[in-house]
């Protein structure tokens, strides 16, 4: 099936104030859906990933922290202090459709952006924030960052045991996942403007998406006053190998520790600990005995004998190598594009796949204030269309 030339957003314009990741990764899939993404930059350095690394030149300004987050995107560089360039800003709201934040709690009003005077400009606008804790309650105006909701949802406290010490989780993982609710909350109010021609505040949150992906385990808490945790099972677990290291899911079988053994070619340890209780109660010892005897031979080789089995397992892998895999060429996850700057460039592409839409790089992430002419240009035509009709 060949693929549409007209995106799903096509004729969507949104206003963007967003920076770092979970704003910028929100956009961008909006962007890529085929959304005008104006992305409102301060002139003195831009969004703050672009100097995340402390680079000041204008490659710096362009790293691939930034690009990996703001392609098919357009700059508009503007000092919101001097009242001229705030009133650039709200004529573009008044024929936006979305605008974006992911501010703290009450930052929008304060640079003149709320949502009640830009409603006053278009009825139908849909204010899209994201931010740490929400805009009420006594976080609300704390600074939000996504470690920082690692800890105060209560993901950073949940190990597999008592002995793994507690740690920062390395990827942005509460950034992306609000990211992604705040794609869908917007594109549900994309949905309802179109059916009742009224725009509306949705709100995202740090804390609250982190809440929301222990659904299970908070809802059993709530029931019974416990928690499940999945890293606790006995039979799963990380082991070194002897060239690497593999995850192993022993679950899901009537028998589990039995084909374990039996791929490790030990005696039957289901024989002296038949159930889940017993085996919850030897965890350290089954798990050494798995170590032990994972440690002598190859990944490769031990995930061909689990396999066979049909015991649940992979190899531990590192990123290099997850991009050099074959999946990952074969689901056409990295996008080429050349930059005006970095030349050409290798990034990750939008996960979702579709049939009829490619949602590949039309525009390369911008530099910092590069479609200002061309920007400011549609407003003066815009202008001039109006005192002419």
């Amino acid at each position: 099936m060949s693929k549409a030339s007209t995106l799903p957003l096509d004729g969507i314009r949104i206003v963007d104030f967003t920076q770092v990741m979970m704003g910028p990764s929100a956009t961008q899939m909006l962007a890529d859906f085929g959304a005008d993404v104006i992305k409102i930059e301060n002139p003195r350095g831009g969004d703050l990933s672009r100097t995340a690394f402390g680079a000041s030149d204008e490659v710096g300004l362009n790293n691939p922290v930034f690009c990996s987050l703001n392609r098919n995107k357009r700059s508009l560089a503007l000092d919101l202090r001097q009242d001229e360039n705030k009133d650039i800003v709200y004529q573009l709201i008044r024929d936006a459709d979305v605008v974006v934040s992911n501010f703290r709690a009450g930052v929008m009003d304060r640079i003149g952006f709320g949502y009640e005077k830009l409603r006053e400009l278009n009825p139908k606008l849909i204010f899209a924030s994201g931010s740490g804790y929400g805009p009420t309650g006594p976080y609300a105006h704390k600074g939000g960052q996504d470690v920082l909701a690692q800890a105060m949802s209560g993901v950073m406290m949940r190990r597999a045991d008592a002995s793994v010490p507690m740690s920062i989780y390395p990827t942005a993982l509460c950034d992306y996942t609000a990211g992604m609710h705040l794609v869908q909350a917007i594109l549900v109010a994309l949905i309802g403007v179109a059916k009742t021609g009224k725009g509306q505040c949705v709100e995202v949150s740090l804390y609250d998406s982190m809440i929301a992906m222990q659904m299970q385990e908070a809802t059993c808490h709530l029931h019974s006053g416990k928690e499940i945790n999945w890293a606790e099972m006995p039979l799963t677990g990380v082991f070194p190998t002897a060239d690497g290291a593999l995850v192993l899911v022993g679950a899901f079988k009537a028998n589990p520790l039995q084909d374990i053994c039996k791929v490790l070619q030990i005696e039957d340890l289901s024989v002296e600990y038949p159930d889940l209780a017993a085996q919850r109660a030897a965890k350290a010892y089954l798990q050494d005995r798995f170590r032990a005897e994972f440690s002598k031979q190859s990944t490769t080789l031990w995930i061909e004998r689990l396999e066979a089995a049909d015991l649940l397992c992979a190899p531990v892998k590192e990123l290099s190598a997850v991009l050099d895999d074959e999946q990952t060429k074969a689901n056409e996850m990295i996008v080429e594009f050349e930059h005006p700057l970095n030349g050409r460039m290798r990034a990750i592409a939008c996960p979702i796949h579709f049939s009829a839409i490619d949602c590949g790089v039309r525009m390369a992430p911008p530099r910092l204030g590069e479609h200002n002419d061309e920007i400011l240009g549609e407003l003066r035509q815009s202008r001039a269309s109006r005192a002419s009709a």
